[in-house]
């Protein structure tokens, strides 16, 4: 057993601790929860706020470099762009850039990924890196059998596929997937990750086949005449171990159908903002019961990995959309981050909170010289004072996975920059 202590320690559920610590099992579980007074100081990082690790259920980390393409660009000229863009990489440099993702992420304080994956290279750098992660291999309605692709992916990657790296399949969207490709991966009986309701343009393809999106009619399955989300629902496709990314544009309709069937959505601010595709109704979501993470999709489409800035949109989000301060606060917040992300992630058994039983994935920040600093609500100086400069460590079961100053990663650093250097004109 070993202890680890700050201090203070945010169980997310339980109030906050000060001078708080926790044991570790062997094993890499949470042995206990308490005060350093009963537990003793074992590693103590003075002036730090411990948390759940980060769980952020929407990524593509394959598309960490992506950062700026065709920023400010109408959809259709900004998908082409990243499509023509990928296609001058091999799997290798998808591996490097995926590799650097699965680091930044874990400087950012995250320790598990719900990661939407076009070649499957996030599985090798979720394992190599010591991240926790759900792979979801990425099909489409392009030739083939529904689940070709899959099949080429998982064969790729199953040699690291863990009890820490686990795969799911995504159908990608219902422009881009027949319901015989949605029938296929729930077959599977694994996780399965989609997007939905993102954009009003995707909305008015969907159901009458016109709008913007009418130049990209080749590489779209025909308007089904119906929003995704209806379409799934009467096809009995909606579920639990369905998890749905963006839900910018679902009504109250849509909303109640995700929560009956219960869908988890990943809420992505930042990526949504930059996008032009509106503000999440966030506050209608959870009022239903829908399980909600806050994620931060990929540098394709938002500036960084850095889950502390998503948060932070969430919150001006969801005030401005509301009119009201209150509307979501920093506590709520950072459960939505850590807890919300397990739920979505059908983890929540496991990770996203500091109880015993579960396994030790510890963000541990920096509040020191903050304008936070001295504490007075921990949950508020995390939320609205953290940043990846000021996470000293990150543990992933028990396991030192980042060190602030000591953690480098140069090589996959250049190498995922190499590949950037590729897809610039």
């Amino acid at each position: 057993m070993s202890v680890i202590s700050a201090d203070w320690v945010v169980p997310v559920e339980g109030r906050p601790i000060e001078n708080g610590a926790i044991a570790i099992a062997d094993d890499g579980t949470i042995e206990t929860v308490g005060t350093i007074a009963d537990l003793g100081e074992g590693a103590h990082y003075a002036g730090c706020v411990i948390t759940p690790g980060f769980v952020n259920a929407h990524s593509h980390l394959e598309y960490g470099v992506y950062a700026g393409f065709g920023d400010g660009l109408p959809f259709v000229p900004w998908i082409g762009m990243h499509i023509q863009r990928k296609d001058a990489l091999d799997f290798d440099d998808m591996t490097a850039i995926a590799t650097m993702g699965a680091h930044e992420s874990l400087r950012s304080g995250v320790t598990t990924v719900g990661d939407c994956s076009f070649s499957g290279a996030t599985a090798l750098a979720a394992a190599s890196s010591g991240l926790r992660a759900i792979v979801y291999l990425e099909v489409f309605s392009t030739g083939g059998a529904p689940l070709d692709r899959f099949d080429e992916a998982h064969a790729r990657v199953e040699h690291v596929v863990s009890d820490r790296v686990r795969i799911g399949v995504s159908p990608h969207a219902p422009y881009t997937c027949t319901l015989e490709i949605y029938r296929a991966c729930a077959a599977l009986g694994i996780p399965q990750a989609t997007h939905f309701a993102e954009s009003a343009a995707e909305r008015e393809w969907l159901v009458s086949g016109a709008g913007d999106w009418s130049p990209l009619a080749r590489f779209l399955v025909p308007p089904p005449g119906e929003t995704g989300i209806r379409m799934l629902a009467a096809e009995g496709l909606l579920g639990p171990s369905l998890m749905a990314a963006h839900c910018v544009h679902a009504d109250a309709e849509e909303i109640e159908l995700l929560a009956r069937h219960g869908v988890g959505v990943a809420h992505c601010p930042r990526s949504n903002g930059y996008l032009g595709c509106g503000v999440a109704p966030l506050a209608e979501l959870r009022e239903a019961g829908v399980a909600v993470s806050i994620a931060t999709d990929s540098p394709a489409s938002t500036p960084s990995l850095d889950i502390f800035e998503e948060i932070r949109a969430a919150i001006v989000g969801a005030r401005a959309r509301a009119g009201d301060p209150g509307a979501l606060t920093a506590a709520d917040a950072l459960e939505l981050a850590t807890l919300g992300g397990a739920r979505v992630l059908g983890l929540s058994d496991q990770i996203g909170s500091l109880v015993p039983g579960k396994l030790a994935d510890l963000a541990v920040i920096s509040l020191v010289d903050s304008p936070f600093d001295p504490v007075e609500d921990p949950a508020i100086a995390v939320v609205l004072g953290g940043s990846p400069d000021r996470v000293a460590a990150t543990l992933v079961a028990g396991e030192l996975r980042y060190v602030k100053g000591t953690s480098g990663w140069p090589d996959s650093t250049r190498a995922a920059r190499s590949a950037r250097s590729k897809m610039l004109p």
